[in-house]
């Protein structure tokens, strides 16, 4: 147990430097930005989203390259290094002084996170069996899940009182003590020896590796578009202080702490209902965000409906590219949070983008649930060709 709750403590620090920017970005913007805030604040915080798409490009780059190319390696040992430079990028964040660097150190700080992620996810899935593999990487997804309720409001918390930099200082120390945490716990774990970067990029031959890569790039997407812009939703849509955003962040960390358990053993039984029933439901609660958001208890209730369905899917996606993946498991593992983080990308992007054009705050909700609807039609695609597959 301590193995899982060590590699947990990295997964509490990745949720909470990936999302923390989310509730910081009009304090990044007035920093950083100083000029552009001073004529229009939307612009300036629809600029600094592009923080938010570096750290996923890094996700994005570093997952299937970093994975293939320590698939042969030791795991522990693996999740050792990936611990220490998750502690040594995410430091470079605080002492940054330029849009540009701090830019460059979000990218380098998502280098690490897929690879962390997908071959924990592996390292968890053995120690539980059979079964319950879903489980298995529900439980390492309980640190990001917890994050989002206690430390994303807190660095948010601390951002505000303090400087946002202060946030990345606790990120930092987080990822030290899960370095400390991983030497000392995490037993020896084999990697595959035969395992080369090359074979392991032969995942990319299989056609219902990249439709369950579409479903979590786009229709995941459709969660980070409104909670890449929560700050502002909370504050300038449903006209409450800025203190309630961190209460707000911490509602949606329940949901998502919730969804997440609930995905697990939702998927174990049924992975199939699961993808299709949590992928429809972002659909709905997306539409009903942006339609009834002018109201905070109204918009705290969404929130977490939100947070709930988009965490029902994780494990879901995750164990669904594990499945179509054959023999190429670390990669796969790994590659199911690029693509989540194509869609972090992609919903801040779009997000950022539909402010900028003036649409107003609650345009991203609307975005989103048109990516989820795009996601659940990729979901449908993949299911037919599977079954005319099996029928041929």
């Amino acid at each position: 147990m301590m193995a899982l709750l060590s590699l947990a403590i990295g997964s509490f620090g990745i949720g909470m430097t990936e999302f923390v920017v989310m509730g910081l970005l009009p304090n990044i913007a007035q920093d950083l930005l100083p000029a552009q805030w001073a004529v229009s604040h939307e612009e300036a915080i629809g600029q600094t989203g592009i923080l938010i798409s570096l750290y996923a490009l890094g996700v994005v780059i570093g997952a299937p390259t970093i994975a293939g190319m320590v698939a042969r390696f030791p795991r522990h040992r693996v999740m050792l290094g990936l611990a220490i430079a998750l502690t040594v990028f995410n430091a470079l964040t605080v002492f940054m002084p330029t849009f540009g660097l701090v830019g460059a150190s979000r990218l380098l700080a998502g280098l690490p996170h897929g690879a962390y992620f997908g071959i924990g996810a592996l390292v968890a899935a053995d120690v539980l069996g059979p079964g319950k593999r879903a489980q298995g990487v529900a439980f390492i997804l309980t640190g990001l899940t917890v994050a989002n309720v206690v430390g994303v409001p807190l660095g948010t918390f601390l951002g505000q009182q303090w400087g946002w930099r202060t946030a990345f200082l606790v990120v930092a120390v987080v990822f030290a003590l899960a370095a400390v945490s991983i030497a000392a716990f995490v037993p020896k774990h084999p990697g595959e020896p035969g395992r080369t970067l090359r074979s392991e990029l032969g995942v990319f031959r299989v056609g219902q590796v990249w439709l369950t890569l579409g479903i979590g790039a786009i229709g995941f997407g459709g969660f980070f578009a409104v909670y890449s812009f929560i700050a502002p939703l909370v504050t300038d849509v449903a006209g409450s202080p800025e203190w309630a955003v961190p209460i707000v962040l911490v509602i949606v960390g329940l949901g998502m702490t919730v969804g997440n358990l609930l995905g697990g053993y939702m998927a174990d039984r049924d992975l199939r209902r699961t993808l299709i029933f949590g992928m429809g439901a972002m659909v709905v609660v997306l539409v009903l965000l942006a339609l009834l958001s002018f109201q905070i208890v109204v918009l705290a209730v969404l929130a977490f409906g939100v947070g709930l369905v988009s965490s029902v899917l994780s494990p879901a996606i995750q164990t669904r590219l594990m499945d179509v993946a054959g023999d190429n498991q670390s990669i796969a593992a790994a590659m199911n949070h690029s693509a989540l983080n194509i869609g972090n990308s992609l919903g801040a992007f779009l997000g950022g983008t539909v402010i900028g054009l003036g649409w107003g705050f609650t345009a991203p909700a609307w975005t989103g649930a048109v990516l989820a609807l795009i996601g659940l039609g990729i979901l449908t695609i993949a299911y037919r060709a599977e079954r005319v597959a099996v029928a041929a």
